[in-house]
């Protein structure tokens, strides 16, 4: 079954985002960012050819010639990937074919119109029945 994770109470959603990115594909794994707003999905591609700083992390649209050959993806859909390790959410809803993937990762701001929105993809996870882990990232 998928997991899913909450980073909550980051100060930077796309720049928290990044890191995880970062350290996941520092450990081997893919992973598909879902962004099907082009607003978003821009600028965690320009996150991505600068963060860590002096560093790129390999990246292209999902549904582009490179994408098999690619570890981390940037997805303004689901439907017939080549890779379903992890999922990262950066839309307001949840994804169509989430459950596909063995883990999906919401990250969530402090602002608060980002933090009802998350509240709702929590309640809509739990309702299906998946279980949810909740970390504090400012505990960390």
């Amino acid at each position: 079954m998928t997991k899913v994770v909450f980073y909550h109470n980051v100060q930077d959603r796309f720049g928290a985002a990044c890191a995880l990115v970062s350290k996941a594909y520092a450990q081997g794994k893919d992973f598909t960012i879902y962004a099907p707003k082009p607003e978003r999905a821009q600028m965690m591609d320009r996150l991505l050819w600068t963060q860590p700083p002096l560093s790129f992390l390999p990246h292209c649209p999902a549904h582009g010639p490179l994408a098999a050959e690619t570890p981390i993806l940037i997805a303004d859909r689901l439907d017939k990937l080549p890779q379903n390790q992890r999922l990262l959410n950066l839309d307001d809803d949840i994804p169509e074919g989430f459950e596909g993937f063995e883990h999906v990762i919401e990250v969530v701001s402090q602002s608060e119109a980002d933090r009802q929105q998350a509240r709702q993809r929590f309640r809509h996870y739990k309702t299906l029945g998946f279980t949810i882990q909740s970390i504090d990232m400012a505990e960390r």
